[in-house]
């Protein structure tokens, strides 16, 4: 019995997570920094490392609405679009910041023969369990 349960629990996470990722493709996220802020009570700074592969991209997401966000660009050219922004491309060096309650639906390798990678820092209350929320388009 326990043993059905087990693998019944294992599917429904497979198939849950192939779900949640069928729009995101040659991404890699990792969480790189997390630290609260000692001076601002209730709030950390968090950073990500999102690499694309060639042509890799991200599904429309938005973030915790008490989520300001920099990103700069560190390899390569990175494609992205802010709530009804226009998509713009930033190359490495460059940079863009995301507001409380803003929606990203663009975010991708602006090659399809090149990698690229960003870092995302976020200034996030400490009590946020996730950074990124997919959003339909």
């Amino acid at each position: 019995m326990i043993k059905t349960i087990l693998c019944s629990a294992a599917t429904v996470t497979i198939l849950a997570s192939g779900a949640l990722a069928h729009d995101t493709i040659g991404e890699n996220v990792k969480l790189v920094y997390d630290q609260p802020l000692p001076n601002v009570p209730g709030k950390s700074m968090r950073a990500v490392l999102v690499e694309y592969e060639p042509g890799g991209t991200s599904s429309a997401h938005t973030h915790p609405k008490s989520a300001f966000i920099y990103a700069t660009v560190l390899e390569g050219a990175i494609r992205s679009k802010v709530n009804d922004g226009p998509v713009t491309t930033y190359h490495a060096g460059q940079g863009f910041s995301e507001f409380p309650g803003d929606r990203h639906g663009v975010s991708e390798n602006a090659s399809a023969t090149e990698p690229a990678k960003l870092l995302a820092v976020f200034v996030v209350d400490t009590d946020e369990k996730e950074l990124t929320t997919p959003s339909g388009e």
